[in-house]
């Protein structure tokens, strides 16, 4: 009994501190989706938000049109803001008031998983934006030679033959093999134990970024320095890459800058800019994961949800089959060629905008305290995002907004006489599958011409379906933010005849 008094002495205080903590919390003025916001109770926010995410930010961006809601993460909050007006607010600030960099490191807890290298110094990123981009015309005809190989190593579809595949994982070689034919070129983009370690890397840094973020920040670098998976990956590709960068470095001591045969590809790119830094093999190797990071995992699963879509409207395969056919005839397969594709281009933004891959978009870190367009104030330190999944089924922007329209965007093509406007890689504040703004998809070119042949390629010399016709698409998968296709999902695929690519 004596003690009983301490016990409510510091009871009281628990009480004043929580009380405190609730009311001095800056984000405590901006309405929460998914449950309550005080302290320990946001918890069951935190759980209901990853069960059900899908629906939370589908009612965030209704209720709150035109504004700002919260959603409780592990360990911190996420400001969403919601409709066009507000995206473009959010895309037009500098990156000092709001980052794109120290979001993503924010997202991937880069600092822990890989170094905080990528983010100070992304010289990748302009590599992606630059070199990449000026050399679309030169590498499509390695990405059209690797893809004739490609496909039929991993869809073992003989002549009227059907044989079953899962879609996903599937595309995941096919997409890591061709991408990487243009990041390190032959023989090494065809080694499945490299390839096999640039997809883990990928599922990696998530598994890591995920574990990294629901620890004490005392115990987050021993984490990465002793059980971290990304680096331990790249070390395991050390043997495959190695050699190459000791053959590159020595031709650029013998023979300069230029020479004949020197490779033009994202390995040679990224060795170039890495020597004058003096970084270490485990340094250059980590950069060109990071870029398979990148490619593999949106790509994939950008053409995983095209081909189920495809599957599950079959009606489709022959229109897109006949444009193939002719622009092949006439163009060859050239990036000009790809251009004239409309209504491949449009299945593809379609399929994006029906399934996409996450459900925000344009994720930035407050950098210094901001006050929004609506009026709302955001500290600094914030975690802030749009709600992309839910505007691309809003009827006030998509007409029968959610239909699967697979030709959607080539009609607006035809009907506005803007030709640009509604192509896949155009971005907006009404179109968010890569982002928008300055910080949009830098890769998004080299993917849409990639996707695009990968597509026209299939289409053309496969017919494809489900099993069970009548059971339609199996259902996405949506966890936290992340929407995936079907890990399970299976399609029948035949190789179609006499046709050759």
């Amino acid at each position: 009994m004596e003690d009983h008094p301490i016990l409510y002495a510091l009871l009281a205080v628990f009480v004043a501190v929580y009380i405190v903590r609730w009311r001095t919390d800056p984000l405590r003025h901006i309405p929460t989706v998914g449950g309550p916001s005080v302290p320990i109770l946001s918890y069951w926010s935190t759980f209901n938000y990853l069960r059900n995410s899908r629906a939370l930010i589908k009612e965030g961006y209704e209720r709150f049109h035109g504004s700002t809601f919260k959603i409780a993460l592990f360990g911190q909050w996420m400001v969403v803001v919601s409709g066009p007006k507000m995206v473009d607010d959010l895309r037009r600030r500098p990156d000092d008031e709001v980052s794109f960099l120290e979001g993503a490191e924010e997202t991937l807890q880069l600092r822990f998983t890989l170094g905080r290298e990528p983010v100070d110094d992304p010289f990748h990123v302009e590599i992606i934006r630059e070199k990449l981009m000026r050399s679309l015309v030169a590498v499509l005809p390695d990405v059209i030679d690797e893809l004739q190989s490609a496909v039929p190593d991993y869809i073992h579809a003989e002549d009227d033959e059907w044989i079953s595949v899962n879609a996903l994982q599937t595309i995941l070689n096919i997409v890591a093999r061709t991408s990487n034919r243009v990041f390190v070129g032959l023989a090494i983009c065809r080694n499945q134990e490299y390839l096999n370690l640039a997809i883990r890397f990928t599922l990696d840094v998530v598994k890591d970024a995920f574990l990294v973020r629901n620890l004490p920040e005392s115990m987050r670098a021993s984490f990465s320095r002793y059980l971290g998976s990304g680096k331990r990956t790249a070390r395991q590709a050390i043997p495959h890459l190695k050699p190459l960068l000791d053959d590159r470095r020595a031709k650029l001591i013998e023979h300069g800058d230029a020479y004949p045969g020197k490779p033009n590809d994202m390995l040679q790119w990224i060795l170039e800019e890495a020597i004058p830094r003096s970084y270490t093999d485990v340094q250059i190797i980590e950069r060109i994961l990071l870029v398979n990071f990148a490619a593999i995992h949106t790509s994939s699963m950008s053409l995983s949800h095209a081909l189920l879509d495809l599957a599950a409207y079959p009606e489709y395969i022959q229109p897109l089959r006949e444009e193939v056919e002719a622009i092949v005839a006439a163009e060859g397969w050239t990036k000009a060629g790809m251009g004239k594709m409309w209504k491949i281009d449009s299945f593809l933004k379609e399929s994006q905008r029906i399934n996409g891959i996450g459900l925000t978009s344009v994720t930035r870190k407050v950098m210094k305290d901001i006050t929004l367009l609506d009026g709302t104030f955001i500290p600094k330190g914030t975690f802030i995002g749009a709600a992309s999944y839910p505007m691309h089924y809003d009827d006030s922007i998509y007409e029968n907004a959610s239909a699967f329209d697979p030709f959607r965007f080539s009609r607006m093509r035809g009907e506005d006489g803007e030709g640009t406007k509604h192509q896949f890689v155009n971005t907006s504040i009404e179109y968010l599958s890569f982002g928008h703004g300055k910080h949009a998809c830098p890769g998004r070119f080299f993917a849409a011409n990639e996707l695009k042949a990968m597509l026209a390629f299939i289409v053309l010399n496969y017919d494809l379906k489900f099993a069970n016709d009548s059971a339609g698409r199996p259902e996405n998968v949506c966890f936290g933010l992340n929407l995936i296709p079907n890990p399970s999902a299976e399609i029948l695929f035949r190789r179609r005849l006499p046709r050759k690519a």
